[in-house]
């Protein structure tokens, strides 16, 4: 499985199961991601993306964006685009 690094995780809000990503490339609703860090490891897919509390189906690179996470993520765990 081919994976490219898309950004990186600059806050994360426990209460509500959401990262601030900033990314360094296109992302998509429905594209599968892979997070991983120092203790976080898991795969996802891309249900809703949030640019200042704006539900959109695109983040462009240079965004700084809000995602619904699965699991805990911490400040700078990497965010991968897994290639099908």
């Amino acid at each position: 499985m081919e994976e490219k690094l898309i950004g990186q995780v600059t806050h994360y809000y426990g209460k509500i199961g959401v990262a601030i990503v900033e990314l360094t490339d296109n992302l998509r609703v429905g594209d599968k991601i892979h997070i991983k860090g120092s203790t976080t490891d898991f795969e996802q897919e891309v249900n809703s993306i949030q640019i200042e509390h704006q539900n959109v189906p695109l983040a462009k690179k240079g965004s700084a964006i809000g995602l619904k996470v699965e699991n805990k993520v911490r400040e700078g765990d990497k965010v991968y685009l897994v290639l099908e």
